[in-house]
């Protein structure tokens, strides 16, 4: 999803002795050099399609101003949407689920977990987080690939919802919500972005999250 762990342009600082022990066991030097190239790639498509629009910079653009080869960009990203749209939002809140206690109303974990990534992700970098949405609202091939990527975190979702309920994630039940809310969530983005970004998104997020748990207000009456 697109408000969450978005990629800064600028190099991050680098995370306190105490937060690097908090985050686990650290990564070897191969990983953290995969993670520099898919950042740089992306710090570089954001830069220049905040310069040039996104249909006129190219793979190669991005592949020299993140000075790597149009390979290495390819071998990271298949496309150019999915430099845009990949972030690592679905194993974050996945983690975050299960973190929740056990007890806990699935509603109210929902609630928290989406919230919570909202949060992170607008004080992370909020001018990308606003670049991405505004970007799958105006151009149709983002909007596209978005919409193809949506099955792979509904089958997340899926795998998270049977864990905490104890029910099949293969069960119609399971996937209807499990997708219904991913799409619900699409939407509030594109909402979000299609009114100038100008609503809290965390109170978006509390909208359309009443509306899947309620039912349309008004509806019963009709």
């Amino acid at each position: 999803m697109t408000a969450a762990r978005p990629t800064s342009p600028s190099p991050s600082p680098s995370p306190s002795p105490d937060r690097a022990r908090s985050e686990g066991p650290r990564l070897g030097l191969r990983e953290r050099k995969k993670i520099k190239t898919r950042e740089a790639i992306r710090g570089a498509t954001y830069a220049l399609i905040e310069e040039q629009g996104y249909d006129t910079t190219t793979i190669d653009q991005i592949a020299d101003r993140a000075e790597v080869s149009p390979s290495t960009v390819f071998r990271y990203f298949p496309t150019k949407e999915d430099i845009v749209l990949t972030d690592e939002f679905d194993a974050v809140m996945l983690e975050e689920i299960r973190r929740r206690p056990a007890e806990e109303p699935w509603g109210a974990t929902i609630r928290y977990v989406l919230r919570r990534a909202v949060q992170v992700g607008m004080e992370e970098d909020p001018a990308v987080s606003r670049l991405r949405t505004r970007l799958m609202v105006q151009v149709p091939a983002v909007r596209s690939r978005m919409m193809e990527s949506m099955s792979v975190t509904g089958h997340m979702l899926c795998r998270a919802v049977a864990e905490r309920t104890g029910r099949d994630p293969g069960d119609l039940e399971v996937r209807v919500y499990a997708m219904s809310l991913i799409g619900g969530l699409m939407e509030t983005t594109m909402y979000w972005a299609e009114h100038g970004h100008q609503e809290d998104l965390r109170d978006l997020i509390d909208r359309s999250l009443d509306v899947l748990e309620h039912g349309l207000p008004g509806a019963e009456n009709h």
